[in-house]
């Protein structure tokens, strides 16, 4: 086997130093590698990210996403919600190649740069879903994971219709969220039930991060109530 390139080797030690653990092979420093460049470049035509040097995009794009893989298990067949540049759900199929991700995206220009980026790293397993999801969507996985923005209570209720009984949501979060904690606990009780709420940093850095996951309890009737 050819050596790893020069990105790939930087990256290997920015992900060492900042405590990941799980084993990362030549072809998958080397699919990280080819990751950064193609964001990167893409970046100029759609203005996917606003981290734009190396140390940014390995700590906080990469190492964030690959944290969640270290902290608990991944659901087989987990849907990627509002996925933006492939955040987290293209580093954690990276790290886990044997996981379904679905990556879902409703904005156009963004499904089309997936698309190439799946081709461009190789990556087979990996779906794209080219729309937003909301309480009217019945797309069955037995995981959802996201890092956006919207509340726990406005992810539990999107995607209520497409979670499995038993399946998991999880919420990649920062600190200071007890009040959002609350209004989800209140208003979605009976349909979910918190398992995990883990605090944590990126390695030595001082970013903090949050990993809140809930347990779907039971098959609900909230499309006919929204009908």
């Amino acid at each position: 086997m050819k050596p790893i390139s020069k990105t790939a080797r930087k990256l290997d030690v920015v992900f060492k130093k900042h405590g990941v653990k799980l084993p990362l092979t030549p072809i998958m420093l080397e699919q990280f590698a080819k990751f950064y460049e193609f964001l990167m470049e893409y970046n100029k035509k759609y203005n996917l990210t606003r981290l734009t040097t190396f140390e940014e995009v390995a700590v906080k794009h990469f190492i964030d996403c690959i944290y969640v893989a270290q902290l608990t298990k991944l659901p087989d067949r987990i849907l990627d919600l509002g996925t933006g540049a492939g955040f987290p759900g293209v580093p954690l199929k990276i790290v886990s190649p044997e996981t379904r991700i679905i990556l879902a995206e409703g904005v156009q220009k963004k499904v089309n740069y997936l698309k190439e980026l799946r081709e461009h790293l190789g990556l087979s397993n990996l779906d794209i879903l080219g729309r937003n999801i909301d309480v009217k969507t019945l797309y069955p996985v037995n995981g959802v994971i996201t890092r956006a923005v919207e509340t726990a209570t406005a992810t539990l209720q999107n995607v209520v219709n497409c979670l499995q009984s038993g399946g998991r949501v999880i919420l990649m979060k920062t600190p200071g969220i007890e009040t959002e904690l609350e209004e989800a606990k209140a208003k979605m009780s009976s349909k979910y039930r918190l398992i995990e709420n883990i605090d944590y940093k990126l390695g030595p850095t001082t970013h903090e991060r949050k990993l809140v996951i809930y347990e779907k309890l039971k098959s609900t009737t909230d499309k006919a109530q929204s009908t």
